[in-house]
């Protein structure tokens, strides 16, 4: 794939002790046409990038040409804002995609499960105040939560997980919240702050849609230790995710990966893969962001028949291509942040 081809041709340079790919702030390949944005660390070195990278692509075939423009680095630094540790939350983390429709709560939930399965003490929070689907793929939908002596908040239990969601505040599934930015946010916070979590090793926090204010808010308001970023093939869909990458980075969340979910569809019959939405694309996407691909995830009716149910596919088809795809990634999220 030319994109592929052009990331590792221009890992070979290296300006400042940095690869010219760990600089690629985004890349566009139109027919024979290459557009690059690099994130510049320095003004002085303009002409320097800009002569190795076109170097570095000079033999790569299929590109003819090349425009190279630049946005200045943010530079690494302490926050004009006050983050707060969750107390007794070892590691937060939050999934997101930038946009809907990517089965971003459903890998959140699934994620969430495979980490409780590995040993971990685990908490579950449905971020996506308009939309709460957690508690229909966990079998919550009439739980109601209660308050203790403190006023803190008592969270569901499932699986063996701690669970919040607004859907357990409302009076049926089919309420409407009509709120604005504020109250959502409010909202939100108590839920970080005001829940009786406990003591856990992970808390995963499902983003709602879009890079907005919930995101950047959070991002000022509480210590997050990194960020699972979902998305499908579609080219619709990483034009979004894009944006929420680069969000990330500019407010300092560290990007621990990529899930590609959807990513092809196991027929039941055969047991045989079909790229629906084409491949390579997330890996191309991955390698422009300097990012790891956590693992990628099929298309299986079980995985919307089980979420309906409220029995997830990680507890209900262990040996199912997802299960094990979702418990990979729980792995390799759990090693990183260990490693940390």
């Amino acid at each position: 794939m030319a994109v592929r081809e052009i990331m590792d041709s221009l890992g070979k340079q290296t300006v400042n002790n940095r690869k010219l790919s760990e600089l690629v702030k985004d890349i566009k390949l139109v027919g024979d046409k290459l557009e690059l944005i690099f994130r510049l660390p320095n003004k002085n070195l303009e002409n320097e990038i800009r002569e190795k990278a076109l170097s570095a692509l000079k033999d790569v075939e299929g590109v003819e040409d090349i425009e190279i423009s630049f946005e200045m680095e943010q530079p690494v630094q302490s926050p004009a804002f006050h983050r707060t540790r969750l107390p007794g939350i070892k590691h937060l983390i939050v999934v997101g995609s930038g946009k809907g429709g990517v089965g971003k709560s459903t890998v959140a939930t699934n994620i969430a499960l495979s980490l409780s399965k590995l040993g971990y003490k685990v908490g579950l929070l449905d971020g996506d105040i308009y939309g709460p689907s957690i508690p229909t793929m966990l079998g919550l939908k009439n739980q109601r939560v209660e308050v203790d002596k403190f006023n803190r908040i008592i969270p569901a239990e499932a699986f063996g997980m701690k669970v919040m969601s607004v859907g357990f505040l409302l009076p049926s599934e089919d309420t409407p919240l009509i709120w604005r930015g504020p109250m959502l946010m409010k909202a939100l916070t108590q839920f970080l702050f005001d829940v009786k979590w406990g003591s856990l090793d992970f808390l995963i926090l499902d983003l709602p849609p879009g890079t907005g204010d919930v995101q950047l808010t959070l991002a000022q308001t509480v210590e997050i230790d990194g960020a699972i970023v979902v998305t499908t093939p579609q080219d619709v869909a990483l034009s979004d995710v894009k944006k929420a990458v680069v969000m990330f980075k500019e407010v300092g969340i560290p990007v621990l990966g990529v899930v590609e979910n959807m990513a092809y569809f196991v027929c039941p019959e055969s047991g045989n893969k079909y790229y629906i939405f084409g491949k390579g694309k997330v890996l191309a996407f991955a390698q422009a962001y300097g990012l790891k691909i956590l693992g990628s995830v099929p298309i299986e009716p079980e995985i919307s028949e089980t979420s309906d149910s409220g029995v997830p596919i990680v507890e209900s088809s262990t040996n199912s291509q997802s299960a094990k795809a979702f418990l990979g990634i729980a792995k390799i999220v759990a090693e990183e942040l260990e490693r940390r």
